[in-house]
């Protein structure tokens, strides 16, 4: 047996006992989010879920928590806050938690997890920062590496296989010669992803148009731009502002009769004609979860815990958005998708407000959970080599 595996104990009351921080007070956890979004919710139910199942909170406590709202619980402490999508209000909520004297952060988003990374690495004794559905933690300057990362920092990080993404095109349109991405640069993952797909599109030859976006009001000009210099698609990147605006870049692509690629399946539901990327949110939250209740159990070195990577790739088409546009999605697409859309109705059996199968912890004993739960974390351990490893492919792209 590995030696986190080790740590189990199978008393409840033993877990929820040893809680408490060294000064004897009940530890106190802030989950700060950039904006709440159907999918956001799913990885929040994801920490929800587990949270309760190991006792660390109750169904009236869940309930209170279901609200977005501050808790003052018997075994831990919640303060829950919400940016609303803007990046000074995620300035002031990380401020206030971190004079709260909060012992964790649980940051969701890119921007909230780049703005705790960067101050938290300017205080002597910062709190623990544990982080989920962030797209590019690397390019956002959250960490270095995997294992090459602040000591108070670890997370999992939503892969988005943009290669994959791109190579869709052809097989939508043989004929595919330019295509429109949008991109905010304020926002990392928006960045990475709005680069990824020109290198990946111009190894196919296909030429790309980019419109630059700062706020949600600029997405309908921005998208009506493309199609003046020709796009034939508009195909999206990762990032907060094509998510939430994703309503208002189909309208005007379906006005003019092009289809709308997303990197997260789950985006059909928002009006894309093809979401192919990346899929499990309950998931990250449930992984995240994990980290949380093994640190607060003392039982994991945040410092020795690599950053989580989530492998998948999953292809959907909303097939009432194509024919709304006019546009036809090939056969040998069709063939690929792992679900579709058609007169209303999703082959996935989900609805909109929780659009993904799966959005349930499997049935298992406290004891078996536990276990299967810190063999998944020892699967993360940082050891020597692995750090050197990291450090020394670092030292030789940066040479």
């Amino acid at each position: 047996m590995n030696r986190f595996a080790s740590l189990i104990v199978v008393s409840l009351y033993c877990l929820v006992t040893s809680l408490a921080s060294a000064n004897g007070d009940t530890p106190t956890i802030a989950i700060l989010r950039y904006g709440g979004s159907s999918l956001v919710s799913l990885s929040e139910k994801g920490i929800l879920d587990m949270l309760q199942v190991y006792g660390l909170i109750n169904a009236d406590e869940r309930a209170i928590l279901d609200q977005s709202k501050d808790l003052n619980g018997e075994h831990i402490d919640v303060i829950y806050r919400d940016a609303g999508f803007d990046l000074a209000n995620a300035r002031l909520m990380l401020e206030e938690s971190l004079d709260s004297d909060v012992d964790i952060l649980l940051t969701l988003s890119t921007p909230v997890t780049q703005l705790a990374a960067h101050t938290a690495r300017e205080m002597r004794d910062p709190p623990q920062i544990i982080f989920a559905i962030v797209g590019a933690p690397y390019f956002a300057g959250i960490a270095d590496a995997p294992c090459v990362k602040d000591d108070h920092i670890a997370g999992t990080r939503t892969d988005i296989p943009y290669e994959q993404y791109v190579n869709l095109l052809p097989l939508f349109n043989p004929g595919l010669t330019v295509i429109g991405a949008i991109v905010n640069p304020s926002q990392p993952d928006s960045v990475f992803g709005g680069e990824r797909i020109a290198e990946f599109a111009g190894e196919l030859g296909i030429a790309v148009e980019t419109a630059t976006v700062s706020s949600l009001s600029d997405l309908p000009i921005a998208t009506d731009s493309l199609i003046a210099k020709g796009a034939e698609a508009i195909v999206v990147p990762g990032g907060a502002t094509v998510a939430i605006g994703m309503s208002a870049i189909v309208d005007n692509a379906t006005e003019h009769g092009i289809a709308v690629f997303s990197p997260v399946s789950q985006h059909v539901y928002r009006g894309a004609t093809v979401g192919a990327g990346f899929y499990s949110f309950y998931h990250e939250g449930v992984i995240a979860a994990r980290m949380l209740v093994a640190r607060l159990n003392d039982e994991v070195d945040l410092s020795r815990i690599s950053i989580n990577l989530t492998p998948g790739f999953t292809v959907a088409l909303n097939l009432d958005a194509a024919a709304a546009a006019g546009v036809t999605i090939s056969e040998e697409l069709q063939a690929l998708a792992d679900w579709t859309i058609a007169d209303g109705a999703s082959t996935e059996g989900v609805s909109p407000e929780l659009p993904e199968i799966g959005a349930e912890l499997q049935p298992m004993s406290l004891e078996d959970r536990r276990e299967a739960d810190l063999e998944f974390l020892a699967a993360l351990e940082c050891g020597e080599a692995m750090i050197a490893e990291q450090k020394a492919k670092l030292d030789a792209a940066n040479s």
